[in-house]
């Protein structure tokens, strides 16, 4: 590169945003009064405690059935690996007790 291939560009500092034209001329946002809420009613905040309760309850059925697909999918993984090993008496046996036939 020559030295007449390089550029410097000269920044000038920004100045201060003029307001638009029939605006307000010192406030740039307009009011915004016109949303704030007065306070707030006991029903309001029964129902906002309510929801959050609910969405509490669903966070945890979600998290425990989560929980609950990883340790079956962990299991069934270490079943398959032990078939494929070639062992033999890889099914867990529950240690439940089993109720005898009657026969009449």
């Amino acid at each position: 590169m020559t030295d007449g291939e390089h550029r410097v560009l000269k920044f000038r500092p920004r100045t201060h945003a003029r307001p638009p034209a029939g605006g307000p001329s010192g406030n740039l946002a307009p009011d915004l009064s016109r949303f704030e809420r007065a306070g707030e009613s006991p029903d309001e905040y029964r129902h906002r405690m309510i929801t959050n309760v609910a969405a509490i309850a669903f966070t945890a059925a979600l998290t425990g059935i989560g929980i609950w697909l990883a340790m079956t999918l962990a299991d069934l993984r270490n079943t398959q690996d032990c078939v494929l090993m070639g062992r033999r008496d890889c099914a867990h046996i529950s240690a439940q007790t089993t109720d005898v036939i009657r026969h009449n």
